[in-house]
């Protein structure tokens, strides 16, 4: 029998600064988005406060006063190492690990049924990680990957007499029938917010509901997914962990401007940085990118500012992985669209038409040694930027984030990835 786990670390952005900082311990703790944007994620303290999330954080300083709310800006670098540790924990438990997210994962558990007890065996997975890592983490156990889902639901809200673990295949069918009648179908994966509402009208209110939904009218009324949500509620898995992450079809690189802009060099500066993102993302997968889009825009909100905003597609004359060629039709592109007189908020770039590198056609003009002297070139850019840091070396267009940097007022050090930004006892 096919057993998978969800293990998810709790409030997992929020723990990670707190992890590094005793005087935060305690404290009501939000993260914010980019530009100090909106709140991300929430610690408990602040959950517990009713504090909603993606609220923007100029709505909620009286609140951050009244109840000593903290707010610190994110850090992704930090977020990142952490949760590729996590993953190095997961994968001594399992050798078969889907992550699925920043903050979750999923581990095959076939086999270990029949030598120990499951829920015994992710409170070893609970304990491990927060033992070696000092993260605490929720783990749901079920015949499907949706229905761990809801069992690690459960063990978060400490259903089912959970208490960080849940596992929803020893649980009686009718104690199961209790538990699920009692969430709200919202909460299914692959269901949430956007589905909820039609789901009621039809008089399907709980994930118990769904799961004694017919499955083919499922289908008829909304799609084939949905009806493999359904089959799976039932304890039928259709849906296998994905060990390997599937190539990306289109890669965005963008972000809104710590300052408005004007000036087109500055523009340009921003889009070889974004260029340069997705070039190191097409890389990592061994594609190539056969067009490239950028846009500009200003910010929609400021209404009485004028407004603007353009993009441009550009077929690329040889499909590419090459930085130096996606910055220089960035560039290209910009001045195509570029307009004086607008206060710019954002800026970015998406490749498309990818496909792997080992299949792109060969330039009819070109030749196989300057073909394999850009392979040579790009690969010794990333191992030297992935040793020393990103924009060690980097193109002479990039200004390694100039006046359009973001917003991160509150930024905590990079205490795991920089030897300059260990954390220190005094």
């Amino acid at each position: 029998m096919t057993i998978f786990a969800l293990v998810d670390c709790n409030n997992f952005y929020a723990s990670c600064e707190k992890l590094f900082d005793p005087k935060l311990e305690g404290v009501p703790l939000v993260v914010l988005s980019n530009n100090d944007g909106c709140v991300v994620a929430r610690s408990a303290e602040v959950k517990a406060l009713g504090i909603p999330m993606g609220v923007p954080w100029f709505k909620i300083r009286d609140q951050a006063k009244q109840f000593g709310i903290q707010a610190m800006s994110s850090n992704y670098t930090l977020y990142a190492d952490m949760s590729n540790r996590v993953v190095e924990v997961l994968e001594g438990f399992s050798p078969n690990v889907e992550v699925y997210s920043i903050d979750e994962s999923f581990l095959l558990l076939d086999g270990f049924a029949a030598t120990q007890s499951l829920e015994a065996y992710g409170r070893k997975i609970k304990d491990r990680v927060q033992h070696w890592l000092g993260l605490a983490v929720c783990v749901g156990i079920a015949e499907t990957k949706t229905l761990a889902k809801l069992a690690n639901h459960c063990a978060k809200k400490g259903h089912a007499g959970s208490a960080g673990v849940c596992d929803f295949t020893t649980i009686a069918p009718s104690e199961l029938t209790r538990v699920l009648s009692k969430i709200e179908v919202g909460e299914t994966w692959g269901v949430g917010r956007r589905l909820a509402p039609r789901l009621e009208k039809m008089g399907i209110h709980t994930v118990h509901d769904l799961r004694n939904a017919n499955a083919a009218q499922i289908r008829a009324q909304f799609s084939v997914v949905l009806e493999r949500t359904v089959m799976e509620l039932k304890g039928i898995a259709c849906l296998e962990l994905e060990e390997t992450t599937p190539d990306k079809k289109q890669i965005v690189s963008s972000r809104s401007f710590g300052q408005r802009i004007g000036a087109f060099e500055h523009l340009a500066d921003a889009l070889a940085f974004h260029a340069t993102r997705a070039a190191e993302k097409l890389r990592s997968q061994d594609s190539v990118a056969g067009a490239l889009t950028i846009f500009i825009r200003t910010n929609p909100f400021a209404l009485k500012e004028p407004q603007y905003q353009r993009s441009i597609t550009i077929p690329l004359p040889q499909a590419t992985q090459d930085t130096r060629e996606l910055v220089k039709w960035a560039g290209r592109g910009l001045r195509r669209i570029y307009r004086r007189g607008f206060a710019y908020a954002k800026a970015g770039v998406m490749l498309s038409e990818i496909r792997p590198a080992a299949l792109a056609q060969a330039d009819l003009f070109g030749s196989m040694e300057d073909s394999a002297r850009s392979d040579t070139l790009m690969g010794m850019m990333d191992r030297i930027n992935q040793r020393w840091g990103r924009g060690t070396l980097r193109t002479a267009s990039e200004q390694a984030e100039g006046i359009w940097k973001m917003n991160r007022g509150n930024l905590s050090p990079r205490y795991t990835t920089s030897w300059s930004e260990l954390p220190t006892v005094s």
